[in-house]
């Protein structure tokens, strides 16, 4: 019986990752959605099937879940709106909500067993000092940010569904993704380019967990072989403050150490030009009320469920950053001696 492995969002940062540790799984096959008017440059060369549909549509969908009966199916549903934007986007709950629970009720047919990639944005925070761990129901009301109330949604949506109606399925929830292989251009990698490019002059006091994408991608395809249905696992890593992370960019550039550090007050007060700034320019925010209201909040977050059931070990993000900055480098995005690069 081979595996038959489906992707949502596949030409999304994790997604693409996935599809790279997944065509090298022998006797397999990767069927890879992405969207319609989706390039995929970040699917070229890897033997996947590329369909093409839209999970806010399930009638595009039908291609893609029509499996052959002898096949042991997986459904790993990545396909999501990512903002730390303080406008109001209904994209988010058309994709996040309503999408997931298209792909619930194609899972259910086809038969397979659905890895439902959440974040750890639907978690409610704990008081400063206490791990957060895995919970068994989700409430929008209980987390802050558009973002995170509808990942809280969408996971309590599989949860039910798990209970209710036969789902096969479990949830993983990532923290902070960085890494290689980013064709998106997610907030971290576009932090990597700004403070290559000397555009990043200061940062502020906070932290947050930062995981390494591909060890996500392992994460959930453990998920796939041993996660148990009704159950929610963590990606993390730990919690890393910025100065840290920031310093660790630049001695993998070759730059030097950045030193100003602004108090919260004046980056709280500045977040409104520099979402319009970035806006201008087309690119991801860095610094908005709600990624300053992440990097003040807690984020201890313990992924030992992970470890114990999935054999989920995360890697050293030192290696993490190189790896990065090395593949901005080959991707010519970094001028030699570490710059961003204007091509």
């Amino acid at each position: 019986m081979k595996d038959l492995y489906i992707v949502t969002g596949a030409s999304g940062f994790l997604g693409n990752n996935l599809v790279r540790l997944l065509t090298q799984e022998p006797d397999s096959q990767v069927r890879a959605l992405v969207l319609p008017q989706d390039s995929s440059p970040a699917l070229e060369g890897l033997p996947c099937r590329i369909y093409r549909g839209d999970v806010t549509r399930e009638e595009t969908l039908e291609e893609l879940f029509h499996v052959p009966e002898d096949a042991r199916v997986f459904v790993i549903h990545c396909a999501a709106v990512v903002t730390i934007k303080s406008k109001k986007d209904p994209r988010l709950y058309q994709v996040n909500v309503e999408g997931t629970e298209h792909v619930v009720r194609k899972t259910l047919e086809a038969g397979g067993k659905l890895v439902y990639v959440n974040s750890v944005h639907a978690i409610p925070e704990k008081p400063k000092g206490q791990t957060i761990r895995e919970v068994r129901r989700f409430d929008p009301d209980l987390v802050e940010g558009q973002y995170a109330k509808t990942k809280a949604q969408a996971a309590q949506l599989v949860l039910e569904a798990v209970w209710n109606r036969g789902l096969n399925g479990c949830i993983v929830q990532p923290s902070g993704m960085i890494g290689p292989y980013d064709y998106t251009g997610s907030h971290l990698t576009q932090m990597v380019l700004d403070l290559c490019s000397g555009r990043l002059r200061a940062c502020v006091k906070g932290g947050y967990d930062f995981v390494d994408v591909r060890d996500v991608a392992q994460g959930i395809l453990a998920a796939c072989r041993q996660g148990r249905g009704g159950e929610c696992y963590i990606l993390s890593n730990r919690r890393v403050e910025i100065r840290e992370l920031l310093d660790q960019i630049s001695r993998a550039a070759g730059r030097k150490r950045l030193r100003t550090v602004l108090p919260m007050w004046l980056a709280r007060a500045a977040a409104p030009l520099a979402e319009t700034y970035y806006a201008l320019l087309r690119q991801p925010p860095l610094y908005t009320a709600y990624s300053l209201y992440t990097l003040r909040a807690n984020s201890q977050f313990s992924h030992h469920k992970a470890e114990l059931e999935l054999g989920y070990h995360p890697r050293d993000l030192a290696e993490t950053v190189e790896d990065t900055v090395e593949w901005l480098a080959k991707e010519g995005k970094l001028a030699p001696g570490g710059g961003a690069s204007q091509a």
